[in-house]
């Protein structure tokens, strides 16, 4: 695997894309009004390891209570996360959060439904109709939908704001509905429409996500979009995330899933773990992703079998001794496994190998050198620290 190159977009000081981490980001689920709970939430989450936070931003007056939470971040405490401004509906309050947003998010589907007339495709009229397949071409629809967006431009422009292009599977517009129904292809054709006019403008600070709650849509639209921009040469980085996952073991899956899969294959820039949960339960999922991804290495990576009936000893137990001793050697992967038949060819990937060897004995393996044997099992760990320290 080899991640995508893309062109950097520096979001409040803090750089996505390019050779930068793939980034984590959550969002706040309290109303924006509520300033002193917007705080709480977003120093939580930064605490758990959030590099980006996002706020909705529904009215005018929310884009005012938008930049006293950034004000009151900045007086209150020492952490300086970036705040993105999450619109739908109104092009005049995007304008208007932009000016202290560190990034805007909008959605093609709802945010040119008001910011522009739609031109509705149907084979009646012959404008944009399914064999004509218009796309990007579709000119007329462009020029209403530059329209709509220019100020927008002008303002992050000025005030060196990113915009996210977010296209979510529902919320697709009623001409791209008419024109590609509701499929992955449809969300590429939005996406790539709302682009074309950022590239008229000159306008490159930019990110791209299509999401999904169909895990299978999501990840289809994003492996068809990122093929589509990459053929181009339009480098930009991709969001990833599953919309609406749910909570607990569901939402835990689905989000591993989706990202996970387009992660192994070398796309995302950024992730966020959408839970129906308090926010700062995402980030450590999106750490997890990214971990089993091999993507982002944040801690100890153990490579452990489930044991059967040849294992000798404790393996649960065992594995929580050695994680316990081991968890702050971040990047190393350290396998523990219950016999040698699972020791040798399934712990090849391991920096270091914890190996039953019968009753009570341990063996000590170095990638896939064995350099100790028949260690007493009471001293093992003990060894393996001494091994990893020289």
């Amino acid at each position: 695997m080899q991640r995508r190159t893309t062109r950097i977009v520096n979001i409040g000081g803090v750089a996505l894309g390019g050779h930068h981490p793939i980034r984590v980001q959550s969002m706040t689920n309290l109303p924006t009004a509520d300033i002193k709970g917007q705080v709480e939430q977003i120093l939580k989450c930064a605490d758990a390891g959030a590099e980006y936070m996002r706020i909705t931003v529904p009215t005018l007056k929310d884009a005012a209570h938008f930049a006293e939470i950034k004000k009151r971040l900045k007086t209150t405490s020492s952490i300086n996360i970036p705040l993105i401004a999450d619109i739908h509906f109104s092009p005049k309050v995007a304008i208007e959060v932009a000016k202290v947003a560190n990034k805007v998010r909008i959605n093609p589907g709802n945010f040119i439904k008001s910011g522009v007339p739609d031109l509705i495709g149907n084979r009646e009229s012959g404008v944009g109709t399914r064999d004509q397949r218009p796309g990007t071409n579709d000119q007329p629809f462009l020029s209403r939908l530059r329209d709509a967006l220019l100020p927008l431009l002008i303002v992050c422009k000025d005030y060196g704001t990113a915009i996210r292009i977010g296209t979510n599977h529902g919320s697709l517009s009623e001409r791209i509905m008419n024109l590609h129904g509701d499929t992955p292809e449809g969300m590429v054709v939005a996406t790539m429409e709302a682009i074309e006019v950022c590239r008229m403008e000159n306008f490159h600070n930019i990110v791209i996500s299509l999401k999904s709650s169909n895990v299978r849509v999501m990840t289809q639209a994003t492996r068809l979009f990122a093929e589509q921009i990459d053929a181009k040469g339009w480098n930009y980085p991709i969001h990833l995330g599953v919309t609406e996952a749910g909570d607990g073991d569901d939402g835990r899956i689905k989000s591993a899933v989706g990202i996970g899969s387009l992660l192994v294959d070398g796309i995302g820039d950024t992730v966020r773990v959408s839970l129906t949960e308090d926010p700062e339960n995402e980030i450590p999922v999106a750490y997890n992703i990214l971990q089993a991804a091999r993507s982002r290495i944040t801690k100890t990576d153990y490579i452990a079998c489930p044991g059967c009936g040849r294992t000798q000893f404790g393996l649960q137990e065992t594995l929580q001794k050695v994680r316990a001793a081991t968890e702050h050697l971040t990047g190393l992967k350290i396998a523990v496994m219950g016999c040698i038949v699972n020791g040798i060819g399934e712990m090849a990937d391991a920096d270091y190998g914890y190996v039953g060897a019968g009753a009570g004995k341990v063996n000590l393996y170095k990638g896939k050198e064995q350099v100790r044997k028949n260690i007493p099992e009471k001293e093992a760990i003990e060894e393996l620290l001494k091994l990893i320290d020289d």
